[in-house]
C-alpha cells in the first residue's frame, strides 16, 4: 500500500567497503507492522530535519525510530535484532515499560535509552539499541553477535513515549546517519547509506483505524483498545477513527462511513500545525430507536497537497 507514499529520491550508493552493512534491527514489516517515525536530525542549529530535508525528526535526535503502532503490538513480542555482527559492550535489562512523564524524570535521568543493548562492531563503529522490554534482553557482556541474533524485544523503557527501538549508529563517538553518512545532509539526492537493503522513506501514514461506540481517548487508540469490531443497535454513538504519524500544516484526514443502507456520512479535517502523531475522529449520535443492524464500513485517508498518500478501511458489525 505504500508505493504510492514514496518520496522522490535519488538512488543512494551502499556502505563502503570498510564501513558496517546493515540489516533491518526489527522483526516486523515496515508499513504494515512497524515504520519509521523518526530520523537522525541533520539541522546544525535548533531546528530539525531528516536526511530528504523534511520533518520526520526533532532537535537533536541522534538515531532511527522503528516503532510500533499500539502498545498491544509491543506486548504482543517484537524482536529486536543485531544490525550486523560484533560484541556485546553492555546492556541494561532492568527499567520498567511505562511512558516518560514529568513524574519519571528523575528516575530516567542518565538512563535515557532504558533497557538496550551496545554493539562494538570493527573500525570504531558501534550500534545502541534503546528502549527495550524490561527483562527481554537475550545477551550479555561479551558475546559475540552474528547478523540478525535476536537481543530483546521493542518496549518502552527510557526516556519514550510510543513503543519503539531507537537504533544510534556511532563512528568514534559520534553519530552517524546510516541512511546518508556524509557531513551535510544531501536532501535525499545520493550520499552514501549503510544499508545493505535500504528501508523506504515514507513522509507520513495512517497507522490505525476503527470504529467505537464514542469518540475514544487518545490513550485507549495508543494502547490499541478502542476499536470494536462489534456495536450494539442501541449504541449512544457511531464514531470511526483514524491514528496517523508524520502530519504537516495543511494535510487533510478524510473520514468516511457507508452503513447497511447506504452513506452514512463524514468529514474531512485539516491539520492546524505538523503533528508528529495524532488522531481525528468523526461520528453520529444515536437519535433513533436504533441504528440499522448490518455492516458499516469505513474508510480513512490522509491527504497531502490534494493526493491521498494513506489509506486505511476497516468495518463493524451493528447488531
Amino acid at each position: 500500500m505504500y508505493g504510492r507514499l514514496l518520496a522522490t529520491l535519488a538512488l543512494a550508493a551502499g556502505p563502503a567497503a570498510s564501513d558496517p552493512v546493515l540489516s533491518l534491527p526489527i522483526d516486523c514489516e515496515l508499513g504494515e507492522t512497524c515504520y519509521i517515525q523518526q530520523f537522525v536530525d541533520r539541522d546544525p542549529g535548533a531546528g530539525a530535519r531528516d536526511f530528504t530535508c523534511g520533518t520526520l525528526s526533532y532537535d537533536g535526535h541522534k538515531g532511527t525510530d522503528f516503532a510500533l503502532p499500539t502498545l498491544r503490538a509491543m506486548q504482543q513480542g517484537v524482536d529486536v535484532r543485531a544490525a550486523a555482527p560484533g560484541i556485546v559492550q553492555g546492556t541494561r535489562n532492568s527499567m520498567p515499560d511505562q511512558l516518560f512523564t514529568s513524574e519519571t524524570t528523575a528516575q530516567v535521568d542518565g538512563r535515557e535509552c532504558g533497557n538496550g543493548v551496545v554493539l562494538k562492531h570493527e573500525d570504531g563503529w558501534e550500534t545502541q539499541y534503546c528502549h527495550m522490554r524490561q527483562g527481554s534482553i537475550r545477551v550479555k557482556s561479551g558475546d559475540v553477535i552474528d547478523v540478525g541474533t535476536v537481543l530483546g524485544q521493542v518496549g518502552l523503557s527510557g526516556k519514550t513515549q510510543f513503543p519503539h527501538l531507537h537504533l544510534s549508529v556511532r563512528k568514534d563517538g559520534q553519530v552517524v546517519d546510516p541512511f546518508d553518512t556524509t557531513g551535510q545532509a544531501q536532501c535525499g539526492q545520493g550520499g552514501d547509506n549503510l544499508w545493505a537493503d535500504t528501508p523506504d522513506y515514507v513522509p507520513g501514514a495512517l497507522l490505525d483505524v476503527g470504529f467505537a461506540p464514542l469518540v475514544p481517548e487518545y490513550d485507549a487508540i495508543l494502547a490499541g483498545d478502542a476499536a470494536q469490531d462489534v456495536l450494539s443497535d442501541q449504541s449512544s454513538g457511531l464514531v470511526l477513527y483514524g491514528l496517523a504519524y508524520g502530519g504537516l500544516k495543511g494535510d487533510v484526514m478524510r473520514i468516511e462511513i457507508v452503513g447497511p443502507d447506504g452513506p452514512f456520512g463524514g468529514q474531512q479535517v485539516e491539520l492546524e500545525r505538523n503533528r508528529a502523531r495524532f488522531f481525528r475522529a468523526y461520528g453520529k449520535r444515536l437519535t433513533a430507536e436504533r441504528w440499522p443492524a448490518g455492516t458499516y464500513t469505513g474508510r480513512v485517508s490522509l491527504v497531502r497537497d490534494g493526493q491521498v498518500i494513506s489509506q486505511k478501511s476497516t468495518t463493524t458489525t451493528v447488531q
